[in-house]
């Protein structure tokens, strides 16, 4: 924690026994970081937070389950994830407060947790890459700009474009996006639970939404049970955009609202119960809770990282 590793590193390293890693707040060149891990032959977890190196960090382990990553400084940063069969879980705690990040995936054919990032920062594009004749490559490049560029260019050009092992993900966005989280979840049309964390500082950069299609993405139709929306104020717009949950996701079986500890009362919760209350949802046994939570911070993906006996690392 806080120090400069060396420029280059003459002998092997061979940790045979360490099962987690830190590095926080360190410089490292990417030869040594690639010779790092290369003699971590236990390794189950890797938390990269403020990490500063030049070049890209390479990552390829048979037995790393869990990779947070958070850059530091303001300069770019590359993380690939070349080779990693078993990885569970990769978690972004404050992405959207990062510049100009590029992650990509290559193979991680477990992956089943992935962000919080967020929609009013990144752009997303999924491709399939030919490893062998035999093997496709899932790869995934995710591209964190400056807040204000917007998630673009997205469009699925088939179903095997899509990464069907991802069963939660959490992100981040506007009241006004909609769109945007809804191009973000068809390249995940096995997604089981979505966390969703209404931004305020968003707002500025408000996007004309398109017409949003029903029956897409998939995963409303055929696998959506839980959808979790933080810092819920109730506002017109943000019930616009949980109420298209409730018309479409046909297997809903619970909507959970975080609000912020300002808005949470008896006479508030039962006006949100009013105005989500609609004859015609897409399942009838959908049901609504309230929590009274001041504040969200990834606080506590930070520290699953390591800790890998939640199954989910960003439920409260």
């Amino acid at each position: 924690m806080g120090c400069n590793f060396p420029d280059a590193i003459t002998c092997s390293m061979n940790f045979y026994l360490l099962n987690q890693l830190s590095l926080d707040c360190v410089s490292i060149p990417a030869n040594v970081f690639h010779g790092l891990l290369s003699g971590c032959h236990a390794l189950e977890s890797l938390a990269m937070l403020e990490v500063h190196a030049a070049g890209c960090l390479r990552v390829s382990s048979t037995t790393l389950r869990s990779i947070g990553f958070r850059k530091g400084s303001r300069r770019k940063a590359e993380l690939v994830l070349e080779d990693t069969p078993h990885l569970e879980r990769l978690l972004l705690p404050y992405c959207d407060r990062n510049n100009s990040v590029t992650i990509r995936v290559i193979w991680a054919p477990k992956l089943q947790i992935f962000g919080p990032f967020s929609t009013g920062a990144c752009e997303l594009r999924v491709f399939q890459v030919a490893a062998t004749d035999i093997i496709q490559h899932s790869y995934m490049e995710i591209i964190v700009f400056d807040v204000g560029c917007f998630l673009q260019g997205m469009s699925l050009v088939s179903s095997t474009n899509s990464i069907c092992t991802v069963k939660v993900l959490a992100l981040g966005c506007s009241e006004h996006q909609l769109g945007a989280v809804l191009d973000v979840l068809m390249w995940f049309p096995c997604l089981e639970k979505l966390y969703v964390t209404f931004h305020a500082h968003y707002r500025t950069f408000k996007q004309n939404e398109q017409q949003c299609d029903p029956l897409h993405p998939v995963c409303l139709q055929t696998h959506l049970k839980r959808v979790v929306f933080k810092l819920f104020k109730g506002s017109e717009q943000q019930i616009e955009f949980v109420m298209f949950f409730i018309l479409y996701a046909k297997l809903l079986k619970k909507i959970e609202f975080h609000v912020c500890g300002d808005y949470y009362n008896n006479e508030f919760v039962a006006r949100q119960r009013a105005l989500l209350k609609v004859g015609n949802r897409a399942s009838r046994y959908a049901q609504f809770t309230f929590r009274n939570i001041s504040g969200c911070t990834d606080d506590h993906v930070t520290k699953h990282i390591h800790d890998l006996s939640l199954p989910d690392p960003f439920r409260l």
